[in-house]
């Protein structure tokens, strides 16, 4: 456990040194900013105004951001290393494969998720200096939620990374799995499948196993709790799931397919030819 640890505590340190981690941060936290200077702050929406407002279009942007940079930045994790050729280095350290690995894994979701966080505190911090009502239970439930979709996409670059033989082609099977859930993000794409006689359910499960579905319908149901935006794939949602139901769903799924992601990469890494 304490190899675990240092293991991620080292991580965290070159992490945020590196130029991508100033990139990464600037862009969550300029998108803060420019959230308020153009005014989303003061304005309405649904009812939605102040920072609830802001969060609902924030958690919306990060929905597509936050995916592709948790991926491009850990799949070099383990593929560049190999690259690197520290593998050999790493060998010939009491070290354990097991502490080295997950030391990675949770030192990277800290360094990954620590700017999305930190962006959601100053725009609390700074609703609270205007004197802003601070949306606490709104706040809370969007922090877990981005929280359950770095692990998810953290577990999934941690694979691809162990299965890739070179950085680039780590990149490449990133931007690959990325674009190919962003194209199956709307439900409403599904209904080429239902026309082809496909049950509505089957396509409602095809959807709903793609973590970004499952966080952009979760962040849709607290301000429109029926679903309206989706139309009739609405019913199957809230039939089998209901709003609570689902919301617990939105969270524990995405953590369960990034462990089991991430679990699946430590085993190839252990079987694998190291150096």
């Amino acid at each position: 456990m304490k190899h675990l640890w240092l293991t991620a505590y080292t991580d965290i340190i070159e992490s945020l040194r590196a130029r991508w981690f100033m990139v990464y941060s600037m862009v969550f936290g300029g998108l803060i900013v420019i959230l308020f200077a153009f005014g989303l702050a003061e304005s309405r929406i649904m009812g939605f105004t102040g920072l609830s407002r802001l969060l609902i279009t924030y958690i919306q942007l990060s929905m597509a951001m936050l995916p592709v940079f948790v991926l491009i930045t850990t799949v070099r994790s383990v593929a560049g290393d190999r690259e690197a050729g520290i593998f050999e280095y790493l060998l010939s350290l009491p070290i354990t494969l097991s502490a080295w690995f997950w030391g990675r894994v949770f030192g990277r979701f800290f360094v990954v998720f620590l700017p999305v966080f930190l962006a959601m505190l100053g725009a609390t911090a700074w609703g609270m200096v205007k004197g802003a009502e601070i949306p606490w239970d709104l706040l809370i439930y969007y922090t877990a939620l981005l929280m359950s979709l770095a692990w998810c996409f953290l577990g999934i670059g941690m694979l691809i990374s162990t299965l890739a033989r070179s950085s680039d082609v780590a990149q490449g099977a990133a931007f690959v799995v990325w674009l190919t859930l962003l194209l199956f993000l709307d439900l409403i794409l599904l209904g080429v499948m239902i026309r082809e006689n496909l049950p509505p359910e089957t396509a409602v499960a095809l959807a709903l196993a793609n973590p970004m579905q499952v966080f952009r319908t979760a962040t849709m149901m607290l301000f429109d709790p029926q679903l309206v935006l989706l139309g009739p794939t609405a019913y199957v949602i809230l039939d089998n799931f209901g709003q609570s139901g689902y919301i617990a769903y939105a969270l524990i799924y995405p953590i369960l397919l990034g462990t089991g992601c991430a679990g699946l990469g430590y085993f190839f890494f252990k079987r694998s030819d190291l150096p």
